[in-house]
């Protein structure tokens, strides 16, 4: 609350001694009945569709010279303020802002944008509307318009009406919301700490590796009352893991200090890291004792988070194209508990060794500059379109229209004896889970794209130990062993019903494409499934 009266302080005094300019309108020209800032509302979609989510943009165009403020304004200034009027079943979220730039006014930080940008809203429309329904929206939105001899408040009463629909965007709408999502931070994707010191700093640790370049960053605080916003800030890296040090702000609370902050990290070029950081203990001069915790914590949950969305991924529909080769490989198993033990740890070493190369492959993408988060790949319609045939090909699979030469190449290599056959059936399990991994290998290459490189690596260990665990588990356990169905027709039955699933998938993909583009581009990527199962 200090930091929020001072801040009201201190435009007061800025309104005081610019009043007798701002009435004269020869004096600062543009200022008088002018908007200085020009604010838009602009849907994604007229016609969003009952319970879905859709967003809302707020588009901000300041004059030359003038300039809007983050969420949090930095020494000075104010965030925009908006108070929506709603119809019924409809709820809009918080603002989402693009990475801000910093303006230095004597010994006064300033979060600020000096170019067109926009604040991005998430609308939800409630399932209960009716279709055909108007949705008339409107909000009064206040916001601080300053350059570096003025600051006036501005307010503008922004409206749109949208139907209840079918949730249909324009290709030129997408673009333009496309590209004001590029302008957003993307999510930091691990955990960072703080710690202060004695001397009333701020030490924060962020895992962060060292391919990720930084060309003048700057960390944008966006919670009160932590970090002084015009102290300096100090960068430095310790392998794969970031130090910023800075001022903590004059109103920390030393009895209540707060278990978290968020704040933005800008690269410098453009492009910012979104983070959370937690509190790593009491007030000390050395922070890397703190680090190493940190890292610890974070190599532990990053490790047993992909072990369990390994032992998931064996449940998939498309891991059961191999789910013989599994029983044959079980049912050689007839040795001494030895050999057992041996063959089942060959298999867990072929799962873990594809995982591996894969974790390799991605970490090497990113020493090459690919900081693109994988997740955006899939707004690109030619990425569901390759989904879609894929989904459509195993079911194909599934169904018994073909068989996978690849998968009959390697029943050579798997049927071998002992422990090579082992190990090359695991090879095959994991090859043929990766393509349809779904979000679990999503998941990976996300940590990858931004976790340390020991961590980026376990990530992906833990991924093939839980692929391999049941396999594991069968082997060095007898119990479980002796409680195994006996192969049989079944097998062939449950395979076929597993492709009811797939094909599912890839009508919904289809679906999805047809919202992107039209009705046409749904009904060419049908044409394109067409053309695969003749081809098969």
């Amino acid at each position: 609350m200090p930091t929020f009266l001072y801040r009201y302080f201190v435009l007061f005094c800025l309104v005081l001694m610019l009043t007798p300019q701002i009435g004269a309108a020869q004096e600062f020209p543009g200022i008088s009945g002018e908007v200085l800032i020009k604010s838009t509302l602009i849907a994604e979609t007229d016609q969003p569709a009952p319970g879905s989510s859709s967003t809302l943009a707020v588009f901000m165009e300041p004059q030359s010279g003038w300039h809007g403020y983050w969420k949090q304004p930095g020494s000075i200034g104010l965030p925009p303020q908006f108070n929506w009027q709603l119809p019924e079943g409809v709820s809009v979220g918080d603002a989402a802002y693009p990475v801000p730039q910093t303006l230095m006014t004597g010994d006064l930080m300033n979060h600020v944008y000096e170019h067109p940008y926009a604040l991005l809203l998430p609308i939800e429309i409630d399932a209960s509307v009716p279709a055909g329904t108007s949705l008339p929206i409107s909000v009064d939105f206040n916001y601080l318009a300053c350059r570096a001899d003025a600051c006036i408040p501005e307010e503008a009463s922004l409206a749109t009406t949208l139907v209840a629909g079918d949730g249909h965007i324009t290709p030129e709408r997408k673009t333009r919301f496309d590209e004001w999502r590029r302008e957003l931070p993307r999510p930091l994707g691990s955990q960072a700490s703080f710690v202060t010191t004695d001397d009333n700093q701020l030490r924060l640790i962020i895992p962060l590796p060292t391919s990720v370049e930084l060309n003048d960053p700057h960390l944008f605080v966006a919670t009160d009352n932590v970090a002084d916003p015009a102290s300096e800030q100090v960068f430095s890296r310790e392998g794969d893991t970031l130090i910023i040090e800075t001022q903590l702000a004059k109103y920390w609370q030393t009895d209540n200090p707060p278990d978290e902050f968020e704040a933005l990290l800008s690269l410098g070029n453009g492009t910012g890291l979104a983070l959370v950081s937690r509190s790593d203990g009491v007030p000390t001069p050395n922070a890397s004792t703190a680090g190493v915790q940190s890292s610890s914590t974070l190599l532990l949950t990053a490790f047993l988070g992909a072990v369990l969305g390994g032992v998931l991924l064996n449940i998939m529909p498309c891991v059961f194209p191999i789910l013989s080769l599994k029983v044959l490989s079980l049912a050689r198993l007839s040795g001494g508990q030895r050999e057992v033990r041996r063959e089942a740890l060959a298999y867990t070493a072929g799962v873990v060794l594809v995982c591996l190369i894969l974790g390799a492959t991605i970490i090497a993408l990113r020493a090459a500059g690919t900081h693109v988060g994988w997740a955006f790949q899939l707004q690109d319609p030619r990425v569901i379109v390759v989904l879609t045939l894929l989904t459509a090909a195993i079911g194909f699979n599934l169904a018994g229209l073909f068989e996978l030469g690849s998968i009959n190449a390697g029943s050579k290599l798997a049927s071998q004896e002992g422990m090579a056959g082992a190990f090359w059936t695991g090879v095959l399990a994991a090859f043929v889970a990766t393509p349809c991994s779904g979000p679990f290998m999503a998941t990976a290459l996300g940590a990858a794209l931004v976790l340390p490189t020991v961590a980026a690596l376990t990530v992906f260990v833990g991924l093939g130990l839980g692929i391999a665990l049941p396999f594991l588990l069968l082997g060095f356990i007898p119990m479980l062993r002796r409680r195994l169905p006996r192969p049989g027709p079944w097998l062939a039955t449950f395979r076929h019903i597993m492709a009811i699933p797939m094909f599912l998938t890839a009508l919904a993909l289809a679906w999805v494409l047809g919202r992107q583009l039209s009705n046409n581009g749904m009904i060419a990527s049908l044409a394109l499934i067409l053309l695969l199962a003749i081809g098969l």
